[in-house]
C-alpha cells in the first residue's frame, strides 16, 4: 500500500441507488410518456442533476417497461428519388400539411402545422374545422412577420395549397412554391415527423369536446421549440439552436408586416 494517496485508500463508493434513479425518471416520464430513453437520460442530469451511465439508464429504464410502445403503420412506403437538399440556414425552407382528427362529438378537425426545416422550430400552427387558401395565407402572413420570409415553401398538392389564390399571394410576396410529387409524402419528411409525433403526443393521448379547448391544450403542448431538445440539434431545443445559429453568424431577425 505504499505510495497510494490516502484520498484513494479512503474513499468510499457513492453509487446512486437504481429507486432513487427511477423515481426521478418516473417524474420525467409523467410530461413525456412518448419520449425515448437517449432524450430521457439527457433531461435527467439536465433538470435534477442525476449523473448516471447511459447504459445503466437503458438497463433500469427498460426493467420498468417504459419502453415507448410502437404503433403499427397501415402501410409503409419508400421513395428514393425526388427528394430536396437539406436545409442550410433558417428561412431558406418551411413545410406544412394538415393533420386530420375529430372531437368527441363526431365534429372533424384540422390542424395546420409550419415547421422550419433547418431549425426544426413550429413557425405556426392553426386549428379548425375549415381551413380554406385564405386562412392558410393569414396564417403564413402571421409567421412572416415573427420569423422572417422564407425563400421555399413546400407542401402536397392539396387544393388550399394549389389554388390560384395561393400561388397569386406566393409570386406577390416572391416565394417559390414547392410541390412534393403526388401520391409520395416522404418527400415532405421533417413535416411529416413532426405531425407523426403531434399525434403520437398530443392527438392520440387526449379527447377533446370543443375547438376552444382544443386550441388551448395545443398552445400548452406546443413546448417543442423551447423545451423539447432534440438529438439532431446535439440536444439543444428548436428555438436555442436557432438563436445559437444566428448569433454565430451575427444574423438579426427580419421584421415584416403582415400584408
Amino acid at each position: 500500500m505504499i505510495g497510494c494517496s490516502r484520498s484513494t485508500i479512503r474513499y468510499r463508493l457513492k453509487r446512486i441507488d437504481d429507486e432513487f434513479v427511477l423515481k426521478h425518471l418516473r417524474k420525467l416520464a409523467i410530461d413525456n410518456n412518448r419520449t425515448g430513453y437517449r432524450v430521457l437520460h439527457f433531461l435527467l442530469g439536465q433538470d435534477h442533476g442525476v449523473v448516471v451511465n447511459h447504459k445503466r439508464f437503458f438497463r433500469i429504464y427498460r426493467a420498468a417497461g417504459m419502453q415507448v410502445a410502437k404503433r403499427r403503420k397501415r402501410h409503409a412506403r419508400y421513395v428514393r428519388n425526388g427528394a430536396t437538399n437539406p436545409a442550410t440556414r433558417p428561412n431558406e425552407r418551411w413545410s406544412m400539411d394538415f393533420v386530420h382528427d375529430t372531437l368527441t362529438s363526431g365534429r372533424k378537425t384540422r390542424t395546420l402545422n409550419v415547421i422550419d426545416e433547418f431549425t426544426g422550430e413550429s413557425v405556426a400552427q392553426e386549428i379548425d374545422s375549415s381551413l380554406p387558401s385564405r386562412r392558410v395565407i393569414a396564417v403564413l402572413e402571421r409567421a412572416i412577420a415573427e420569423y422572417g420570409m422564407p425563400d421555399v415553401v413546400k407542401t402536397d398538392n392539396g387544393p388550399e395549397f394549389a389554388s390560384l389564390i395561393t400561388r397569386k399571394w406566393a409570386a406577390m410576396r416572391g416565394i417559390r412554391w414547392h410541390y412534393i410529387d403526388p401520391g409520395k409524402p416522404t418527400q415532405n419528411g421533417k413535416c411529416e415527423s413532426f405531425n407523426a409525433r403531434y399525434r403520437d403526443e398530443f392527438l392520440n393521448e387526449h379527447w377533446f369536446l370543443t375547438l376552444d379547448e382544443m386550441r388551448s391544450a395545443a398552445a400548452r403542448w406546443i413546448h417543442f421549440n423551447t423545451r423539447r431538445p432534440q438529438c439532431r440539434l446535439r440536444y439543444l431545443t428548436p428555438e436555442a439552436f436557432a438563436r445559437r445559429h444566428r448569433e454565430a453568424h451575427d444574423i438579426t431577425t427580419p421584421q415584416f408586416q403582415a400584408a
